[in-house]
């Protein structure tokens, strides 16, 4: 054992035997007296107006006020890992700590909406305070870069439940982490590293391999944005999109026996990108494509490859005309982003900062001359930090914690078929991996919420029954609401099988749909 690992050991021993406050002092949290911590900021909130809660997929930010009234702490983890905790008057007796989306940096936890359901929530910034597409702070800085990676989430952890002991007289009888995106990553993380951590895990739409999200975002903009100094007229045009989204679902929504403009899976759909017009005399037009066109957008289904193999797999099928899903994340132009930050769209922006600042320490790295026959070279070391793609979870299962992952089939930030690699991966080692891990796909749905299709779960539900009373989520109810009103249901299905109309009844009720298996074991579609 390092002298740090002795010293981390030594601090957290003593943190879980500090004393209690009194009654709920929430001013007096300032005057705990915990080792390596400082609370800074300790005040109550008497809540407001509460209303009806339906957690979507992602909790957008405007579903995740805290409204119930509570003791709000912010505090400092050793030299600079802040961390913000919500302590609700009417304690349900848990804690629920929420991830954080991008490259982090700042307190708006994705887990704060449950201090409405009586949590005690808690979150942190990693250790940085940034914008979350920037990452700047990390150059030069390892601690920023371990404490990003992996070790702010585990420490932070610690120190809300001891502060949550002291508070309320009494540990948590439970434990849960709920994240999505990056916040994903740091669930699938702290199921492999930390699994002791938490009862419970729901990791959405996970970035759980980063530098393969990294090397899939650098490898399209070198195809969308070939040229550095014009980002606003990307490869792949808006007309584009449309032509091929259309063909899309002409040739595959009915596949699933509903047309409502959504792939049940994309795996099972069977369109070729040669069957759409190439341009003749190679002039763009809206009816057609160019050779540099469909080369630039086979590669976004195809994913990054090198002569070692794929590094990373692509997209699936679906949301190629969607603002959220291509166009804010792969082709842009984004107009707010542009102006913001001059970056055409989030895969721009997080493949150019991830490169200069957390892979090679360069800002003057240029994506557009970057090589990827050395990427497995030059991503080692982040790699070995922040890829949280250990299959093996014999840890969790000792430790009795149980993992929900889910991904929606439009996400177009971070392709779903990496979820499935990851699950069927830890399938191939352990074949009883669903009495503590389960996958769910989410069809319709774009990056961690949003899309055609049915997106919001109760997933702190869905995880509170299985750890706490031994119910494993088998058909947990997806629904979709616009304006307050409920436009559909569905049932979600345990990877593999997925939902199938059943031929009768109202297709947008969840009785009228069941879950069945494939045909036979699909494989991600890579050949347009």
């Amino acid at each position: 054992m390092t002298r740090f690992q002795l010293a981390l050991a030594t601090a957290t021993a003593a943190i879980f035997s500090i004393e209690t406050l009194a009654a709920r002092d929430c001013a007096a949290l300032t005057g705990l007296d915990l080792p390596g911590i400082r609370i800074d900021k300790a005040a109550t909130s008497p809540g407001e107006e509460a209303r009806p809660e339906n957690l979507p997929a992602g909790v957008p930010s405007r579903l995740s006020k805290a409204v119930a009234p509570h003791c709000r702490a912010e505090g400092v983890i050793g030299d600079e890992i802040r961390f913000e905790l919500l302590l609700p008057d009417d304690w349900n007796g848990k804690f629920l700590m929420g991830g954080g989306g991008g490259f982090a940096g700042s307190l708006g936890s994705q887990g704060r909406f449950a201090v409405n359901r009586g949590y005690a929530t808690a979150g942190t910034d990693t250790g940085h305070r940034s914008p979350g597409i920037r990452a700047d702070w990390a150059r030069n800085h390892l601690e920023r870069q371990v404490n990003y990676g992996y070790l702010g989430v585990h420490r932070t952890a610690e120190a809300a439940k001891a502060v949550v002991r002291s508070y309320y007289g009494a540990a948590a009888r439970y434990s849960y982490f709920y994240g999505c995106s990056n916040g994903g990553r740091q669930a699938m993380m702290e199921a492999q590293r930390y699994p002791q951590d938490f009862d419970g895990i729901v990791a959405g739409a996970p970035a759980h391999d980063l530098t393969g999200v990294l090397a899939a975002f650098a490898y399209n903009i070198q195809r969308i944005f070939p040229d550095p100094q014009d980002v606003e007229n990307p490869v792949i045009t808006p007309a584009n999109r449309k032509l091929l989204q259309a063909a899309v679902l002409e040739r595959c929504d009915k596949l699933d026996g509903v047309e409502d403009g959504v792939l049940n899976d994309p795996r099972e759909c069977g369109f070729r990108l040669s069957s759409l017009p190439l341009c003749p005399g190679g002039s763009a037009a809206p009816h057609c494509l160019t050779v540099a066109q469909r080369e630039a957008i086979a590669a976004v289904y195809a994913g990054p490859r090198n002569r070692d193999g794929q590094i990373y797999p692509g997209f699936p099928l679906g949301g190629e005309a969607e603002g959220p899903a291509w166009q804010g994340w792969i082709t842009g132009p984004s107009a707010n982003l542009l102006k913001a930050y001059g970056e055409p769209s989030s895969q721009f922006g997080f493949a150019t900062q991830g490169f200069k600042y957390l892979l090679f320490d360069d800002p003057e790295w240029n994506y557009a001359s970057y090589d990827f026959e050395t990427f497995e070279r030059d991503s080692a070391r982040l790699a070995s930090i922040a890829d949280a793609t250990d299959t093996d979870l014999s840890g969790l299962k000792a430790a009795g914690g149980k993992l929900i992952l889910w991904h929606g089939w439009v996400d177009a930030a971070l392709t779903a078929y990496a979820s499935i690699d990851y699950f069927e991966a830890v399938e191939k080692s352990d074949p009883d991996v669903r009495d503590y891990f389960r996958l769910f796909m989410m069809p319709g749905v774009f990056h961690c919420a949003g899309g055609p299709g049915p997106d919001r779960v109760d997933w702190v539900s869905a995880i509170e029954d299985w750890v706490e009373r031994g119910n494993p989520p088998e058909q947990p109810p997806a629904s979709r609401v616009i304006d307050g009103k409920l436009q559909k249901t569905r049932p979600l299905c345990v990877h593999p099988e997925r939902a199938v109309y059943k031929g009768g009844g109202n297709p947008n009720e969840a009785a009228n749909f069941a879950c069945k298996a494939p045909p036979e074991r699909l494989k991600n579609v890579t050949d347009l």
